[in-house]
């Protein structure tokens, strides 16, 4: 089983619409994880049933017992963090606050403050629409450790993809370079990079192969709404050709991608023409990129 990453160095650049599309073109043959877990939005193409369903925690909130506080203030004196406060005589944790260190439990003379765990987010194991599972997930609202939630996905659609024998496992990461994106990374065959010709786009392609090329994985791009910009495009196409990134399409900028999205569906298909069979071609490239040694 490969695992093939499409991941953007930012965001809008088409990376989610792409990823489904790919898995439209093998969806027989692939198990499909969305590690956007700060964003996730595969769902609105993929439609997933979210048959199975399961609470993620990660990390520690402080918890006063009112009844055996004492009220002598030493938790509110030590939080540094402005999450311990009195309300109506009573001290309070604020969990959006709280960093879960644990000092103030230590401190806390009457032993009226424990640390309990924390629910993260929650994580689905679904069957879509067009027939594959799906393993996607939701951070919390001021939720952390994004990060580690994205490697239960990640652990989760690896159990699923070789349960069922399928060949690939295909992870929409997220834009920019940070800790989801590295989680995301980990493991990979094979990395898309997605961009688009604006000087932003540009800027952050590099970035975003800086942090590939430490992990020594092999990189296709796919250059999105190629034709808005030519002398950008063609700026792109020299990078890739410097760093010896395959170049795996240039998609011309279409409105069709946009009457997809509204329509609940994905470019290929929407209609035939040049862009899927462009997106046909590429999903081969991202195959063969998965079969070739690091």
């Amino acid at each position: 089983m490969k695992e093939l990453v499409v991941i953007s160095g930012k965001g809008g650049t088409g990376k989610t619409s792409i990823t489904a599309s790919f898995a439209v073109l093998d969806a027989a043959d692939i198990v499909v994880a969305d590690c956007d877990v700060d964003a996730a939005d595969l769902h609105l193409l993929l439609k997933p049933d979210e048959a199975r369903t399961e609470d993620f925690y990660s990390g520690e909130t402080a918890a006063i017992d009112p009844g055996a506080c004492t009220a002598c203030g030493e938790c509110a004196r030590v939080c540094r963090f402005g999450a311990v406060a009195i309300r109506g005589g009573a001290y309070l944790v604020d969990p959006l606050r709280c960093e879960g260190c644990g000092y103030c439990a230590r401190v806390c003379p009457a032993g009226a403050i424990v640390n309990r765990p924390e629910k993260a987010g929650v994580w689905h194991e679904s069957r879509t629409r067009i027939g594959c599972t799906m393993v996607h997930a939701k951070l919390g609202i001021g939720s952390e450790n994004s990060g580690k939630l994205v490697a239960r996905v990640k652990k989760e659609a690896r159990r699923c993809a070789e349960a069922e024998g399928k060949g690939y496992l295909l992870v929409d990461g997220s834009p920019g370079i940070g800790c989801p994106v590295v989680s995301s990374l980990s493991g990979a065959d094979a990395v898309v990079l997605v961009t688009e010709p604006t000087v932003s786009g540009l800027h952050d392609l590099r970035r975003v192969y800086e942090l590939v090329e430490k992990f020594h994985i092999p990189a296709g791009c796919l250059i999105n709404k190629a034709t808005i910009n030519e002398d950008m495009t063609r700026s792109i196409l020299d990078f890739l050709g410097e760093r010896k990134i395959r170049h795996l399409a240039s998609l011309p900028y279409d409105e069709d991608f946009t009457r997809a999205m509204v329509a609940g569906s994905t470019i290929v298909e929407y209609g035939d023409g040049p862009i899927k069979d462009a997106l046909a071609e590429a999903w081969r490239g991202v195959r063969e990129l998965a079969e070739s040694e690091r």
